[in-house]
């Protein structure tokens, strides 16, 4: 799925007036506060998505944005990620985020809805005319720190359409659901950097990372995800700290998602 305008052609062109002030990405604690205690209208469904994904407003106390609500119930079973869990993914990928200093993922909470208890997260529209499958074959420092971010989640799925350039230089990703896997899954399109040194950026802000996983992100984690899954992502950002260089490839998983796009 990619948040895009023509991913969203069946949504009935709604969703467009929501009233009050805007919020943005940057404002993270204003949006988590408007994510988590506003009222949620479902607009639209994405009809590219794999699993249910509403594109919705939502509203409080003359505050307003556009919203995703992914609803754990609209959840496609997967073979290899236990069945109800992929919400909760989708916010620790987020926790990890604000751990990292970054900003990779947008505003993201676990709340109940319209169709039961799921993942909201602010919507993000990408500038049309910035070309995706160039961004994600450039050096652009800003999708580098999205392949140290992923490294860091063991995201199984960045495809290029996951990427969501507003247009300010900033670039914000999508779809965390198959992260935090204990197995070794990275998939994804930007490997670029593969054996290449980290910066110093990705060193300080593994270094952030290692030290909130002994404290309030380790515990946020625990309560997202198993206790193997946290011991395997303190595991990942130790070993990247040790050997200072982007990942390879996996040798026994597929290293590019399918399609790519």
């Amino acid at each position: 799925m990619t948040q895009s305008s023509r991913d969203r052609a069946t949504a009935d062109d709604a969703g467009r007036g929501e009233p009050g002030r805007r919020v943005s990405p940057r404002d993270a604690a204003a949006a988590e506060e408007l994510l988590s205690a506003g009222r949620l209208s479902v607009e639209g469904r994405l009809v590219q998505a794999s699993n249910a994904t509403l594109y919705c407003s939502v509203e409080r106390d003359g505050l307003a944005a556009a919203c995703v609500y992914k609803p754990v119930a609209g959840e496609r079973p997967l073979w290899d990620f236990p069945d109800g869990t992929l919400a909760e993914r989708e916010v620790a990928a987020y926790e990890v985020s604000k751990a990292m200093g970054w900003a990779t993922v947008p505003p993201t909470v676990h709340r109940d809805g319209p169709y039961g208890p799921g993942m909201v997260q602010l919507w993000v529209e990408p500038d049309p005319d910035i070309d995706l499958v160039a961004l994600s074959r450039s050096d652009d420092e800003a999708v580098r720190r999205m392949a140290v971010f992923d490294a860091v989640v063991n995201n199984a799925d960045r495809k290029i359409g996951h990427l969501l350039p507003p247009g300010d230089g900033h670039v914000y990703g999508c779809d965390h659901g198959v992260c935090f896997s204990v197995d070794y899954k990275l998939r994804t399109v930007l490997w670029q950097w593969r054996g290449k040194p980290l910066t110093p950026e990705a060193l300080d802000a593994l270094g952030r990372v290692d030290a909130a996983m002994r404290g309030p992100l380790g515990a946020r984690l625990a309560e997202l995800l198993t206790p193997d899954e946290v011991d395997a992502t303190r595991r990942r950002v130790e070993l990247m700290l040790k050997h200072r260089i982007h990942p390879y490839p996996p040798e026994d998983w597929p290293a590019i998602p399918w399609p790519p796009l």
